[in-house]
């Protein structure tokens, strides 16, 4: 089966060219439209998972042969989160080429993280089976890219760093409150924000609730850590 126009441009901005265009064709079909004819991309997604996992593990050793585990691994969380997955395929234009139903289109199936991530994922499997490890290493950390270089600063969890903060001087750890929340029951968008127990405090938005706390706490610790 012949993975047509859109999908031969998507090769091109991947940097993989597949051998077995069938692998690319499952691993960009969404589950929605997936048959028993027409394989969906969720087994792709469970092998991607791993082969991912471990070329970042192996990258972050490699990176910084010191580190100790303690902070081998916030950083690699930072890089294999679904947030993180979602952002790079974002980059290389993977939902675009996703093969959704008419309704996951309606409802932004195209943008949404966890649809994005987990089509990462399989195209990873894919070029992993369609030509092996070094292949899927290559492609991964060229779209990997600077993050590789920069997650030992972004690894830091602000809520962490606030916490600490607080407690240094005395205070009870941060609160975290839902403000507001929008949008339809699949797809909430989150209003929270982060106070401290002497009244200062700060707001953040998203759709993942974890991660808005974080930006809450980031926006909070900038303003109590600014000099007077």
């Amino acid at each position: 089966m012949k993975p047509g126009r859109e999908l031969d441009a998507f090769q091109s901005r991947l940097g993989h060219r597949f051998r077995s265009p069938e692998l690319l064709i499952e691993a960009v079909t969404h589950p929605s439209v997936g048959t028993a004819v027409r394989p969906n991309n969720q087994r792709l997604e469970f092998l991607g998972d791993r082969v991912l996992n471990l070329i970042v593990a192996e990258a972050l050793l490699e990176a910084d042969p010191t580190a100790s585990e303690g902070v081998l691994a916030p950083r690699y969380n930072m890089l294999v989160r679904k947030e993180t997955c979602a952002e790079m395929a974002d980059e290389i234009g993977l939902g675009a080429v996703l093969r959704l139903s008419p309704g996951e289109m309606k409802t932004g199936g195209r943008r949404r993280v966890a649809t994005l991530a987990d089509a990462f994922e399989a195209v990873i499997a894919a070029i992993y089976l369609d030509a092996g490890y070094g292949a899927a290493k290559a492609v991964l950390l060229k779209i990997i890219g600077d993050r590789a270089a920069t997650v030992a600063e972004d690894a830091k969890d602000p809520k962490s760093a606030l916490q600490e903060w607080a407690q240094g001087r005395g205070e009870a750890p941060p609160d975290y409150v839902e403000i507001a929340r929008k949008g339809p029951p699949h797809a909430p968008v989150f209003t929270i924000e982060a106070r401290l127990a002497d009244g200062r405090a700060a707001r953040a938005e998203g759709t993942v609730k974890r991660e808005v706390e974080k930006a809450a706490a980031k926006a909070l610790l900038g303003q109590v850590t600014q000099p007077r």
